[in-house]
């Protein structure tokens, strides 16, 4: 796998998604981005070395940290380890039967299909990344994202179909359902308001659009 590819590790067993999102463990694997020594970590973390060492052994023993080295600090050793990714994603496949299923939702201009196509795409991605690996060969993926500043909700509404048109015209194209080697891929385009209002931001809006409107004496 190229450096791209093992830069995010996608976590699809319910048993590692709990160990990895213990709070604490995520400070860990953020600090063991570069390299360090359990040591190192809880002075970094301000922690006791024997809670850094409890939780390092169960994040390596699920598989997020690896040992890169060894190094001398007098009559002792210290082993150097890191987090085997820089990034980490919970494949919906961690909630079994309640993870988001598209083909049972049909309002396809709902945010919830919307979700849920994201979670399928997520989910088939992290297993086809895991056989890629096995087999020692490159998974070939396409994304491509952009944002666009509509004038009015109708010039959305057209990009949107005229975008559809040219989906389906392209699907006529050069789908053929006969090619002897043929190879399918699932293709999906989906589109969502850009955030632009941090959290605090958009809670002290949302608060203040419920407050009561002042009355003056006169009423």
């Amino acid at each position: 796998m190229n450096p791209a590819e093992s830069a995010v590790e996608c976590v699809r067993e319910p048993s590692r998604a709990a160990a990895l999102l213990h709070p604490l463990r995520l400070r860990v694997l953020e600090a063991l981005r570069e390299p360090a020594s359990a040591a190192a970590l809880a002075r970094a973390l301000d922690l006791p070395r024997q809670k850094v060492n409890y939780h390092l052994r169960e994040l390596e023993r699920q598989g997020f940290v690896e040992e890169v080295g060894e190094r001398k600090r007098g009559n002792c050793t210290e082993r150097i380890v890191r987090a085997v990714a820089r990034h980490f994603v919970v494949s919906p496949d961690t909630l079994g039967a309640l993870a988001a299923d598209p083909d049972v939702l049909r309002d396809r201009l709902s945010s919830a299909y919307l979700v849920a196509v994201a979670a399928r795409a997520l989910s088939d991605v992290s297993v086809l990344r895991e056989r890629a690996a096995g087999a020692k060969k490159r998974l070939p993926t396409f994304a491509l994202e952009t944002e666009v500043r509509f004038r009015s909700a109708a010039d959305q509404h057209a990009f949107a179909e005229e975008l559809a048109q040219a989906v389906a015209d392209l699907t006529a194209r050069y789908h053929d359902e006969d090619a002897p080697r043929g190879r399918r891929f699932r293709w999906f385009v989906g589109s969502h308001p850009t955030i632009t209002k941090t959290e605090t931001e958009a809670r002290r809006e949302g608060a203040a659009s419920h407050e009561p409107e002042e009355r003056s004496d006169d009423e």
